[in-house]
């Protein structure tokens, strides 16, 4: 096996030209390489849902099998073995992940499924004491009729420090607005098949492995909430309201998995991604914010209950409303400080040192944590009635942090113990479903008493009528929310059963 460590970049086909012009001393002269490869899965997609990739590349007359494991970090292994010709060679994975699965069958089952063509450049850098590699590659993944164009760059630490591989990285983030993308040609590649290219990306399954320690844990769990985030950059770009939604999930998830982990984690730094992690979600706020009340507010309203002309003064505002807030989202996805939090925050996953020794095994510190925060809320949800709406936020929070965990360590339980954490996860669901829609007439009422307040004097009475049936009707739906978050509150408990 070699363990490659690598990170990957997404640049504007004009700029890749100058990559390798200048940035750190060449240790090598330029190499160009046309790199043709063939990714193998069976029908079900078998080794996708193990976490396996399968190609067969093809560089000049030689064909190289190479199995990789997805969705890993900077560093991850890699198998490679010289095959005769293009057909994959399952005899040759032994001592690989591939080798339990490698049987007669999934040899006879293993097909093409999509194809990548590269024009690569590349040269060698010496960076401080360090040796790195850098690609630029150019070309189209190919997937029945459908194709995509690949226009990236690979930064491969060969020999030295990780720390001069992010060095250099941001260099060329400078240079040529360079935005790292952890996907893979493979996972861009299976996008292509199921025809998902630019819409909204969602969560991926972790898993994780009982001898991880928990810093271990929380390197593939943080790991997996960038790519969330990363994949969402696009649908975000094109002010697509779910890539919206679902890079602020991706954004909760690791600001939860930081919580999660707070007490071995080193203070510092962490509060400076933190930061940086609060920074993105406030940008992203206003544009989920008001496109709820669009869609569940005023739209309903102006179909059935209001006046046509305050229903259409009230529509137009908050259309040109929304349409502001998408382009914040925008212009911070576009901007350089996205950028370089992108970096900050991969370089802090990967190596920051835990603050403290915890010598507990991640399923033991998965229990701690889940038993230790049940009972902290269900302590907190006995007095919901008594909480002002600051204090329901912060209890919303809390379950979502919850509902989150169970999220990350669920391939920690026993196949038999999934009903328990499927009925805990649908408990929390409903908690933060109710708590939510509460929070929201919150920011609705102050969104449509803004509007009645500074409708123009022509619509003023019209718009201020509208604005208060959308407060009335929400005041309406309080009680039964308030019910329905008391219920589930009360019977939350601790799960009763053991991680493996």
């Amino acid at each position: 096996m070699n363990a490659e460590t690598e990170l990957k970049f997404r640049v504007a086909p004009r700029k890749l030209s100058s990559i390798l012009r200048n940035g750190g001393r060449l240790a090598g002269d330029l190499s160009e390489r046309v790199l043709v490869s063939t990714y193998y899965d069976t029908k079900k997609n078998k080794l996708r849902r193990h976490g396996l990739t399968l190609r067969v590349r093809k560089t000049g007359d030689r064909y190289m099998q190479t199995l990789k494991v997805t969705g890993a970090a900077v560093t991850r292994g890699e198998w490679e073995c010289e095959l005769a010709d293009k057909r994959p060679d399952l005899k040759k994975a032994k001592t690989t992940p591939l080798e339990d699965l490698a049987d007669g069958k999934l040899a006879r089952k293993l097909r093409p499924v999509f194809r990548t063509s590269v024009h690569r450049t590349a040269q060698i850098r010496r960076v401080r004491k360090s040796q790195i590699e850098v690609a630029v590659d150019r070309g189209q993944v190919n997937a029945r009729r459908r194709s995509r164009p690949i226009a990236e760059v690979e930064l491969e630490l060969k020999s030295g420090h990780l720390a001069d591989l992010f060095r250099l990285a941001r260099s060329i983030e400078r240079r040529a607005g360079a935005e790292l993308d952890p996907s893979s040609k493979a996972e861009r590649g299976f996008q292509l098949v199921a025809g998902h290219i630019e819409g909204a990306q969602h969560a991926e399954p972790i898993q994780l492995e009982r001898e991880f320690a928990p810093r271990d844990a929380f390197r593939v769990i943080a790991h997996s909430t960038v790519r969330h985030i990363t994949a969402n950059s696009d649908p975000v770009r094109n002010m697509d309201s779910e890539g919206v939604h679902q890079m602020r999930v991706g954004l909760r998830r690791l600001r939860a998995a930081i919580s999660l982990f707070d007490d071995i984690l080193p203070h510092t730094d962490t509060a400076r991604v933190k930061a940086g992690l609060k920074w993105l979600t406030t940008e992203l706020a206003p544009a989920r914010e008001i496109d709820v009340f669009v869609g569940e507010r005023i739209q309903p309203i102006a179909r059935h209950d209001a006046p046509r002309r305050g229903a259409r003064a009230i529509r137009k505002k908050f259309s040109q409303q929304r349409i502001a807030a998408f382009r914040r989202a925008r212009d911070a996805i576009d901007s350089p400080r996205y950028r370089h939090l992108l970096i900050d925050t991969v370089e802090w996953i990967e190596t920051g040192r835990s603050r403290a020794s915890n010598d507990q095994s991640i399923g033991a510190y998965a229990k701690d944590v889940l038993d230790r925060r049940i009972r902290k809320a269900r302590k907190q949800g006995k007095r919901l009635n008594d909480l002002d709406a600051k204090q329901r936020h912060k209890l919303r929070i809390k379950i979502k942090k919850i509902r989150y965990a169970v999220d990350f360590f669920g391939s920690l339980y026993r196949d038999a113990d999934r009903k328990a954490l499927a009925h805990l996860s649908n408990r929390l669901k409903r908690i933060q479903s109710a708590l939510g829609s509460l929070n929201d007439f919150v920011a609705h009422r102050k969104l449509a008493m803004e509007a009645a307040l500074t409708a123009p004097p022509a619509n003023r009475r019209a718009q201020a009528f509208t604005s208060g049936l959308v407060v009335g009707q929400e005041r309406e739906a309080t009680h039964d929310l308030m019910k329905v978050a008391t219920k589930a509150l009360h019977g939350l408990h601790p799960l009763g059963v053991e991680p493996r």
